[in-house]
């Protein structure tokens, strides 16, 4: 890993640093350095320190499936050990098949760029779900449409997304074009961190590469999308931290074929607004807004005020989310996590 060439090395400010962080310090550890967690693997984590990156050494049973790139950590002067993580202003995760702890994708991302692009990939139910994700980390979603140049017309693909969520912004763009950091530099600036996620082959190896003006030598392997089923190759194999040319940084994150919806509290609330503010109005308090009478969310569907559509997936999302979301049981203080298991 390298930082961009002809770029001075950048200061804690630059890095993201605010006084979030700086609180969490302690008068013993204001001697210890500050850097950036910038690559993950399954024995060995880099970061970036403001000087340059390094590659931390790490204590006795460190598991570092417990760190994120984009996270803050404290280390040795001279020895590099990582002494310790500082809390996160946000984090992105989500939780696979069958695993017992969430995945962790991101730490500390003031943006998310979702990614999809001008074709049949675009799916907006696949979209909702990286949406949710946002919401629930407290990052700011935005659509990113590529291949923007590929087709004759881009309006209907950003009218297609731009209505999924109140206040979302959505652009389309040619991600192999310089002017694609322009059209991105309001969420890119000093201090500054997104995260690319998306389906593998819609471009996000490519602005990456835009982004952080890599050389020939340096840029990310890209792969495009079958014709046959518009479906992407894997390019990106694992998380890393990246400096962007206008001051920022970037997280790139490997394609997901899939994203479960769990541990969610506020994210659908935020997705589908008009659904939650509509529900309060409901006669039971635990409404599904199936069948029950007084429903006030099936009374907007029948006077034509709400999408049926847009309720069908609310419910799909909101079903997977008690499907999967662990559930504590047992006595006070003694308390175990067990799936929440299939609702019959």
């Amino acid at each position: 890993m390298s930082i961009v060439p002809h770029q001075p090395a950048p200061n804690l400010s630059d890095l993201g640093w605010t006084d979030f962080f700086d609180d969490q310090l302690t008068a013993e550890e204001t001697g210890l350095a500050r850097m950036r967690v910038a690559t993950v693997h399954r024995a060995r984590m880099t970061a970036e320190s403001g000087q340059g990156p390094v590659r931390l050494q790490l204590p006795p049973q460190t598991n570092t499936s417990d760190y994120a790139v984009g996270d803050w950590v404290l280390v040795e002067p001279g020895s590099g050990l990582l002494t310790r993580r500082l809390d996160r202003n946000t984090l992105l995760q989500r939780r696979i098949e069958g695993g017992r702890a969430p995945q962790l994708i991101a730490a500390n991302v003031d943006t998310l760029f979702i990614v999809t692009s001008c074709n049949d990939d675009l799916n907006p139910a696949r979209l909702e779900r990286y949406l949710v994700l946002a919401n629930e980390a407290g990052t700011v979603p935005v659509i990113v449409l590529t291949k923007a140049d590929q087709v004759a017309d881009a309006r209907p693909y950003l009218d297609r997304v731009s209505g999924l969520q109140r206040g979302l912004q959505a652009v389309a763009l040619n991600a192999k074009s310089p002017e694609a950091a322009k059209t991105l530099a309001p969420w890119c600036g000093a201090g500054q961190t997104v995260a690319l996620v998306g389906s593998s082959g819609v471009g996000k190896s490519s602005l990456l590469n835009t982004l952080a003006a890599k050389l020939p030598e340096d840029a990310q392997l890209t792969g495009s999308i079958r014709e046959d089923d518009a479906k992407g190759r894997h390019t990106t194999t694992s998380r890393s931290l990246h400096r962007i040319c206008g001051g920022g940084w970037v997280i790139d994150t490997p394609g997901m074929r899939a994203l479960h919806v769990s541990d969610i509290s506020v994210g659908l609330d935020l997705l589908f607004a008009e659904i939650a503010e509509l529900a309060p109005g409901c006669r039971f308090r635990d409404c599904t807004h199936a069948h029950e009478p007084g429903c006030a969310v099936q009374a907007a569907v029948a006077a034509g005020a709400l999408d049926p559509a847009r309720l069908a997936r609310w419910r799909k999302l909101q079903e997977e989310n008690l499907d999967n979301t662990p559930v504590q049981s047992g006595p006070r203080g003694n308390k175990t996590t067990k799936p929440h298991g299939k609702r019959r």
